[in-house]
């Protein structure tokens, strides 16, 4: 008879889960690494898809903030699409998701930066008007 599997999870077993999971939707950011995955068989794995859409847990507020890179939450959820799993075969979508990244970063940074400039000549005029 096979003995009892004890299924309660530690405190020092679930951070070490919670900082394995972390790590692993946060790889899912990058492109190249989706590439990869989907060339060595894992989204036709059934488990594996199944632990994709485990994940989406991380997409609630009190998990999310601990990401750096949230468009990795984005991936996830394209993920949970056999089309989309069936594309990332293909070395030149996930180039083009790369590059696509790459352009929204670009384009962040500078309407960032227009903002900012706009926040500071505003606040340097409040400041005239008020001497």
């Amino acid at each position: 008879m096979a003995a009892a599997v004890n299924t309660v999870e530690t405190e020092e077993q679930s951070k070490l889960r919670f900082r394995v999971e972390l790590e692993f939707v946060q790889c899912l950011a990058n492109p190249n690494y989706l590439n990869f995955l989907a060339q060595r068989g894992f989204f036709r794995d059934k488990t594996f898809v199944n632990y994709l859409k485990y994940l989406l847990y991380w997409k609630e507020p009190e998990y999310a903030e601990y990401l750096k890179y949230p468009q990795c939450l984005h991936m996830l959820e394209l993920l949970q699409y056999e089309h989309f799993r069936k594309e990332l075969v293909n070395a030149q979508c996930a180039k083009f998701i790369d590059e696509q990244q790459l352009l929204h970063w670009q384009h962040y940074s500078r309407k960032r930066m227009r903002l900012q400039q706009a926040l500071a000549e505003q606040q340097q005029q409040n400041n005239a008007s008020s001497k």
